[in-house]
């Protein structure tokens, strides 16, 4: 399998509007950072979709996106839904509804947010997003691939991380609870949340998330949704062998 990450960041990005710190005016390329999402593509071709972040557009056509099989949902917050609109463009591309799978708050959530596109009264036509929803109550099959849903704590709210395989992907996290800790053993890539250094009500810090890794002792360890805070390549000498900053762009290749 696949993965490409096609957002980093917070629901800020990065830069940062309005901001001229070190990173957010950094030259590097790895310091820019879109909203958070990854697109897994499995052998047989069949990619999918995890958020539909706010930067959907521009991270479709930066990365030459043009089949979305499926889409996973973590939760419903604005950066990780807001892209929802510009999957109708995959509907016309493709002829087809897409499946999407989400847990009942998030489902909820993108019914009332995005009404249009799931209200039957709607006039059909190549201006609606056209889906085929799922709320997820346990292991599923999404474009082939056997997926495992992980609750993890997002402050007081239990959002998914999801694992297939020997991968996991856990963003937004500050907390990860017991049982969700015996889904995550064995894992060769663990892309994990990591904010800042400061300390966040809902989101690990560096330390925190590097503390968890640890813990849970994956082959390699990826950190996501990263603020203006970490500059990409100063804040990966930092870190201990196996774990180092995801950055937009980012492909790797995970045996299932």
């Amino acid at each position: 399998m696949q993965v490409t990450f096609l957002g980093t960041g917070t629901s800020h990005g990065v830069p940062v509007i309005g901001c001229r710190c070190r990173v957010c005016l950094s030259t590097d390329p790895r310091d820019k950072r879109w909203r958070p999402s990854i697109l897994l593509r499995s052998g047989s071709g069949a990619q999918v979709l995890v958020d539909t972040s706010t930067d959907l557009r521009a991270q479709a056509l930066t990365f030459g996106v043009e089949r979305v099989d499926a889409i996973l949902f973590t939760h419903s917050h604005a950066d990780h839904i807001f892209g929802l609109d510009e999957v109708r463009r995959f509907n016309a591309l493709q002829r087809e509804a897409i499946p999407l799978f989400a847990d009942r708050r998030t489902m909820d959530d993108l019914r009332r947010t995005f009404s249009y596109a799931f209200d039957p009264r709607t006039p059909a036509g190549g201006g609606l997003p056209e889906l085929r929803p799922f709320v997820i109550t346990g292991p599923f099959c999404a474009a082939g691939a056997e997926v495992v849903p992980v609750p993890i704590r997002h402050g007081s709210r239990t959002i998914l991380g999801f694992r297939i395989g020997g991968f996991a992907y856990l963003t937004d996290c500050n907390g990860i609870p017991d049982e969700s800790l015996a889904l995550l053993g064995g894992l060769d890539v663990l892309v994990l949340g990591a904010l800042r250094h400061r300390p966040h009500p809902t989101h690990f810090t560096l330390e925190e998330a590097a503390s968890m890794a640890r813990r849970l002792g994956a082959r390699q360890t990826l950190f996501t949704h990263m603020c203006h805070d970490l500059g990409h390549a100063e804040t990966c000498a930092t870190l201990p062998p196996g774990m180092t900053l995801a950055h937009d762009g980012l492909t790797i290749q995970i045996p299932v």
